[in-house]
């Protein structure tokens, strides 16, 4: 069991975990060793998340989800298997706990008389300079 945030745990069962060729410069060794690793996890099928988070989580991770609902990361930064598989849960576990915030709700208002009455002066003001400017010179 991975703790992701107070109240949501992540089973270690529901994680697939597959390792891959990387890309990139690495000489014989990127040839003959599969160090990147590709992490899949079904947001739907989750038994250990509840349903807000993954509806967040599958909104956050954008296209990374599949059109059936499984999240796919693939890590490749370092050139060790082990490093690889650490960095691909740390991110997962990063945006769980990035979609287990719910979003603050923006409460409406409505501007003040005293603010309106400010704004309607400072655009009469300023239709005052302009109207200035491309008045008729007086020494005709």
């Amino acid at each position: 069991m991975i703790s992701v945030a107070p109240g949501i745990v992540l089973d270690e069962s529901e994680i697939e975990l597959s390792f891959i060729r990387a890309s990139g410069p690495g000489g014989q060794n990127v040839n003959k060793v599969s160090t990147a690793v590709q992490l899949q996890f079904d947001i739907r099928g989750s038994r250990t998340l509840p349903g807000p988070v993954r509806a967040r989580l599958a909104a956050l991770a954008g296209r990374r989800v599949s059109r059936s609902g499984v999240l796919t990361i693939t890590a490749h930064r370092f050139r060790s298997q082990e490093h690889n598989r650490s960095d691909a849960i740390d991110r997962l576990v990063a945006l769980i706990r990035e979609a287990a915030v719910p979003r603050k709700m923006r409460k409406p208002t409505h501007p003040t008389r005293a603010s309106r009455q400010r704004r309607l002066e400072s655009k009469r003001r300023r239709g005052e300079i302009k109207r200035s400017r491309s008045g008729k010179p007086d020494f005709i």
